[in-house]
């Protein structure tokens, strides 16, 4: 049997191939992850774009960038066993604190919370400037005001948090089996122990309200000396970060 023209054969193929590099270029040449929706835009409203992005991660599987989805959105990445080539082009960061890491840890499991709900779970007090620069690093948010004396200011993750941490969801954070499998959690925990359930949802719930414009008095503080360090910090200033 003779084969099929190529014109006939090569149409549907070369559409789709279109289809996928037209993704392929959206991708490489966005600054930030990109929605599904965002990509659909690009093609009519019957295309099933979820199915071009899964080929298109097939089709980069195994090779040096591979195409993954980071909080909820796809973007390329280096692939992970190959990272190491690129540790001489990485910009030198300065490492949080274990008080501002402690903080956000805190905000991830238990948002929406209070500055005095974090210093409860900690049992010492929380400065001004660790809480501002977690919200410089864009990991951490302002939610609303919790319907309390004080309307004090509730906190909660972003997606640049699940993005640099490479979560897809923020009920990716692991759990307590995994917390104790990596050596986190001390293995004798007391009786009736439990870690919450994140949930990082953008509805307010119901005892919080709206930002309103008094808010800059919760904002930046000038006591960071204790969140961007290279040592942890002596014994009498923990009872103070």
């Amino acid at each position: 049997m003779l084969p099929l023209p190529s014109n006939v054969m090569a149409l549907p193929s070369a559409d789709r191939r279109e289809k996928l590099r037209i993704i392929e270029a959206l991708l490489f040449a966005a600054p930030a992850p990109l929605k599904e929706a965002e990509l659909a835009l690009h093609f009519g409203a019957d295309e099933d774009v979820q199915a071009l992005l899964e080929e298109l991660q097939g089709l980069y599987a195994g090779r040096g960038v591979n195409l993954v989805r980071v909080a909820g959105r796809w973007a390329f990445r280096t692939a992970d066993d190959l990272s190491y080539l690129l540790e001489r082009q990485a910009v030198a960061q300065r490492r949080l604190s274990r008080a501002a890491l402690e903080t956000l840890a805190i905000i991830a499991y238990h948002q929406p919370v209070t500055r005095a709900e974090i210093e409860e779970i900690r049992g010492v007090s929380t400065s001004k400037g660790t809480l501002d620069v977690l919200l410089e690093t864009g990991w951490v948010k302002l939610r609303g005001r919790r319907r309390a004396p004080g309307r004090p200011v509730t906190y909660g993750t972003t997606l640049e948090f699940l993005e640099h941490f490479g979560f897809e969801q923020i009920q990716d954070l692991p759990g307590l089996r995994e917390l104790k499998g990596a050596g986190l959690l001390d293995s004798n925990l007391p009786p009736g122990f439990a870690m919450p359930s994140p949930d990082d949802a953008v509805e307010l719930r119901e005892d919080e309200d709206p930002l309103e414009d008094e808010q800059a008095d919760e904002l930046l503080g000038a006591d960071d000396d204790d969140v961007l360090a290279e040592s942890e910090p002596s014994e009498p200033e923990k009872q103070s970060e």
